[in-house]
């Protein structure tokens, strides 16, 4: 790189992340200043200004606050009390943020539940956060009854909307409540420190965990996001994300809300109105996660799409072979990628724009980062150690485990989940010396000689085949590059009889896909260990609701055509991919044929 370009690159990165800590360097845990207090101040900064669009109502900062106090009484007539739980559990509605706001007011906390979720998950998250309320809405509420024979407590439901059995109409007992502040002294005990949310794990490799969203993480989430996307008053921020998750509901918010301009909220993400809604909204931003870019690549040209006045594209999970497609398809002029965890101590933005980089810990401002990349034993599942016990930094273009430190400091500080056990399996000891605590994410990342991280795969998806270790991730955008794939998920199945796991392919296909042709793609863009030893063809890629792939189903499944819907095909080493019959099936598993 050319002395110029890489003083700029410098610049840009050292002009983002002083930008981001300026915000966020007065965040104390100790501190009675609360994420709440945050908001009122922009209230009273704001209070004309335009805060929030949700089919067709705005709420200005003033209405949102006077809306936010109602339910901070309402919490109040109730008797709740700081430190207890109410759940949330709708779809994204103007009231979502207004409720949760306001019950932070007087120390309530509030349960964000997945409004996607029904039967048993349902009922885990409502049993594992303790709440004795439940606040729904007439779409959610069918879901919340027909999980109620397996909720342990009796809790009580509040509908926005007419109230049907021994439902309690909240809207009519709102209007009752005061719209001023509460008394700021109903919450002077509170510390920074204290639990502010419980937000959940999206269940892709079991049930959900309740991450505890302390007031520091969320001013965390709030203000690093007011200062790294530099959003502005006339701001426009769209966002199709659910609130229940930290990237829509505290990353986005806060960007827009802090900074004075405002968020247009939709229900849910629509590939095919979203630059219409985009354009017709005037919105200068939006926020993504992983699969919602690849869904608008996939989606059909529109005038609108170039038509628009983003400026910037801020999200997590954006995947390397879409990343330069998304920006100049759509002239998306600035890309902000970062990578965190619900429950983690691990923040990291890509300020420069490099593209598929998940951020920058460059080495000169090493000491100021909590973060380090070790080598991991991937077969066996843990960190290596060397002969002194202590763990191996990975050098620049390895693969490792992403770690954070553990620290007493807002960003450094590490708290978890509800369940104590398993926060406490999440952290690494005696890493680098003797006494010291990481954060262990779980994620497998390579760090180059400039500092940026790259996503590689979540430990227990990366599998081994033929001695080799076989990144789903990247033989994933491998095959989304085949003609005619339009999504694919990679995973690893055992085979009767050989060692390690091999790798399976489900697709998502146009009408142009072509099975031999995809194993000519297949035999010249993948070595021999990495290529899909099974295919199969499904009609939708099921992801969570926040766009992340769903693995278990298809582990589960493998490559039994007795469990299989839809075509399945075999890799045959003279034939190319073969269709799966159960002759073929039992061939495989009785080890008549080498794999």
């Amino acid at each position: 790189m050319r002395l110029k370009a890489r003083l700029q690159r410098e610049w840009r990165f050292l002009r983002g992340l002083n930008r981001t800590l300026a915000r966020v360097k007065s965040i104390d845990p100790g501190s009675g200043h609360l994420l709440c207090d945050d908001l009122e101040a922009a209230v009273a900064k704001w209070r004309d200004r335009p805060a929030i669009t949700f089919e067709g109502r705005t709420l200005t900062y003033g209405e949102l606050d006077a809306m936010a106090n109602r339910f901070a009484h309402w919490g109040k007539s109730l008797n709740l009390r700081r430190g207890q739980t109410v759940a949330l559990f709708m779809p994204n509605r103007l009231e979502y943020f207004a409720i949760w706001y306001g019950l932070s007011k007087i120390g309530v906390v509030t349960a964000l539940i997945n409004n996607q979720l029904a039967g048993l998950p349902l009922a885990h998250c409502l049993n594992i956060s303790g709440v004795s309320h439940v606040i729904v809405d007439a779409e959610s509420a069918p879901a919340f009854e027909a999980a109620r024979a397996l909720i342990e407590r009796p809790l009580q439901q509040w509908v926005l909307g007419p109230a049907r059995g021994d439902q309690r109409d909240l809207s009519q007992a709102l209007k009752s409540c005061s719209q001023l502040q509460p008394d700021r002294r109903i919450r002077e005990e509170l510390q920074a420190r204290d639990t502010l949310l419980l937000i959940f794990t999206s269940g892709t490799t079991g049930m959900p965990k309740a991450a505890r969203i302390t007031h520091v993480r969320g001013q965390l989430y709030m203000r690093g996001f007011a200062g790294a996307t530099d959003a502005r008053e006339t701001d426009r921020i769209y966002v199709a994300l659910p609130l229940y998750h930290a990237t829509g509901g505290l990353c986005a918010l806060g960007a827009a809300l802090l900074n004075g301009g405002s968020v247009v909220l939709k229900r849910r993400f629509s590939a095919s109105h979203f630059w219409e809604e985009v354009v017709a909204e005037g919105c200068t931003m939006f926020v993504y996660i992983g699969e919602l870019c690849r869904y608008l690549v996939n989606h059909a040209p529109s005038d609108d799409e170039t038509r628009h006045k983003v400026r910037m594209a801020f999200g997590n999970g954006l995947r390397p072979d879409i990343w330069p497609v998304m920006k100049q398809r759509f002239r998306i002029p600035e890309v902000l990628e970062f990578y965190g965890s619900t429950e983690g101590n691990v923040s990291l933005f890509n300020f420069d724009g490099k593209e598929g980089a998940v951020g920058r810990a460059p080495k000169w401002l090493r000491s100021r980062f909590n973060v380090r990349v070790i080598q991991f034993d991937v077969e066996n599942e843990k960190p290596i150690r060397g002969a002194n016990g202590f763990c191996i930094e990975a050098g620049a273009g390895q693969v490792g485990e992403c770690i954070g430190r553990i620290g007493t400091d807002a960003r450094a500080q590490y708290t978890g989940y509800v369940d104590k056990a398993a926060s406490e399996k999440k952290v690494l000891h005696d890493v680098f010396e003797k006494g010291d605590a990481w954060f262990a994410t779980g994620d497998l990342m390579r760090i180059d000689g400039d500092g940026y991280l790259y996503f590689v795969d979540r430990i227990g998806d990366t599998y081994r085949w033929k001695g080799e270790n076989v990144s789903t991730n990247e033989v994933a955008e491998r095959l989304q590059a085949a003609a005619g794939v339009l999504q694919a998920n990679v995973f690893g199945v055992a085979v009767d009889g050989a060692e390690g796991r091999a790798g399976m392919a489900a697709l998502v296909v146009d009408e142009s896909f072509d099975i031999k042709t995809f194993g000519a793609h297949v035999a010249q863009e993948l070595p021999l260990y990495a290529q899909p030893l099974f295919v199969r063809i499904l009609p939708a890629m099921e992801t969570t609701g926040t766009f992340k792939m769903r693995k278990m189903d298809l582990v589960a499944d493998g490559y039994d055509p007795g469990k299989v819907k839809g075509p399945l095909f075999f890799h045959d080493p003279k034939r190319g991919y073969v269709k799966v019959t159960k002759a073929v099936y039992d061939k495989i598993a009785s080890g008549l044929v080498k794999v």
